[in-house]
């Protein structure tokens, strides 16, 4: 058995003054003091002053609430159109003479996981790290088994396609996440030519795409989880000779890695232990549990499916990972302003607001640029004057992204009729 892991209502506020009259005015009582006469009856009950009249709701200037009130003034709100960013898939696979069954899976199965991407409309593209070919071959005395994706995904021969680009690499069982890094960067023994390198690949990611990693290896990383995102960059501490760059979520790293997903495919045999083994029908087990893997999985919230069911693994493996891949797409933050009623709009009158799906709305507030954004909450014009696009800084950005599968969906809405809410 495979197995994969995964109305608003106004508040009318009254006076302290008005509360005390009411108090004070118990129904059908009268009250007397010691000594002193007692009231005259009257045949009528005096009338109380009227109350003052509520306030007018108030503005919202605290964009860390966002109470009924402040919305009320809204004449419109209007969910913003939001276009996904493109999405790269980063395929690695060991190429060792135990993955020969895997390779097969992965070669019968990649063009329906990319169809299924492809059905929900993503602009997708992906990264094969493996060598490259269609029979076996011999490498320094060992039987390596490469791989060949065919069309449509794939080109002929196993060549490239559109959406398809393959770096052929000759990927070692416990140095994947090094061979990831170094020929990611290019750097000293990972470039052309060497045996742990191969041809350039980064030129193939889009700056703005969501990054999924997925691993098919029945071994495990020698080189830590952390590392792979913190690692500072210098010589290889396994090998002498050999460079690597800094983690892939390091701070001299651009922010294109934030939010990236690793999923895998391995030898991990317990939910509850890193370090237990799953076990073959022939009752053998992998070298390693792959508890490096486990740790990437665990940190980004991707999927994992075991090595050792097989063929009845992959099915819900592609399944799952093409199932997280579409649900944490993440969409543009730059956002259309929506024409009024009217037919003009006035920039004066504007406000976004945005929910990541699980807690509750927040209208953000406006600053002058991009440059003002910081590390708050916020959004901004583009510069055209009239504006027609607003962009949501950085901090607001993120939150208006998807968490995940089995959540609620993120929403934008651009508020016209209340005055704008700057900080």
């Amino acid at each position: 058995m495979s197995t994969v892991t995964r109305a608003f209502t106004p508040i009318l506020l009254a006076t302290s003054a008005a509360l005390a009259a009411l108090s004070a005015c118990g129904e059908g009582t009268t009250r007397t003091t010691e000594g002193s006469p007692p009231p005259q009856a009257s045949s009528s009950v005096p009338s109380l002053p009227p109350p003052p009249p509520p306030p007018a709701p108030p503005f919202l200037t605290d964009a860390s609430t966002d109470t009924g009130t402040f919305v009320a003034c809204a004449s419109s709100a209007v969910e913003a159109k939001r276009e996904p960013l493109p999405v790269d898939i980063i395929w690695v696979v060991d190429n060792s003479a135990s993955m020969a069954p895997a390779v097969a899976e992965v070669q019968a199965g990649l063009n329906a996981f990319a169809n299924l991407v492809g059905t929900k409309g993503l602009d997708f593209k992906v990264v094969m790290l493996s060598l490259r070919g269609s029979s076996p071959t011999v490498i320094g005395g060992q039987t390596l088994y490469p791989v060949c994706i065919p069309p449509p995904l794939g080109g002929a021969d196993c060549g490239n396609g559109p959406r398809f680009f393959h770096a052929s690499l000759n990927v070692l069982s416990t140095q994947i996440l090094e061979q990831f890094l170094g020929t990611l960067d290019q750097t000293t023994g990972y470039a052309s030519g060497a045996s742990r390198g191969s041809v350039p690949w980064a030129q193939e990611l889009r700056p703005s795409a969501t990054k999924s990693i997925v691993v098919a290896s029945d071994d495990n990383s020698r080189f830590p989880a952390r590392s792979f995102e913190m690692f500072p960059g210098g010589p290889s501490p396994y090998t002498n000779g050999l460079t690597l760059p800094v983690g892939l979520l390091h701070p001299s790293r651009t922010p294109s890695w934030k939010g990236y997903l690793f999923h895998g495919i391995y030898g991990w045999g317990s939910t509850l232990d890193d370090s237990i083994r799953c076990v073959y029908p022939d009752n053998s087990k992998p070298s390693t549990s792959g508890a490096e893997y486990s740790s990437l999985v665990a940190k980004t919230g991707g999927v994992r499916a075991q090595i050792c069911d097989g063929s009845a693994a992959w099915g819900p493996f592609f399944d799952a990972v093409a199932t997280a891949v579409i649900a944490t797409a993440r969409v543009a933050c730059e956002l259309p302003l929506p024409v009024p009623d009217g037919g003009v709009l006035d920039p004066t009158l504007v406000n976004v607001r945005v929910t990541d799906g699980l807690k509750p709305p927040l209208t953000v507030p406006n600053v002058a640029n991009q440059a003002a954004c910081g590390l708050a909450e916020g959004w901004y014009y583009e510069a055209a004057t009239p504006p027609t696009k607003v962009f949501l800084c950085p901090v607001s950005c993120e939150n208006a992204q998807s968490r995940g599968p089995g959540v609620n969906i993120p929403k934008v809405e651009v508020l016209l009729g209340c005055k704008t809410v700057a900080r």
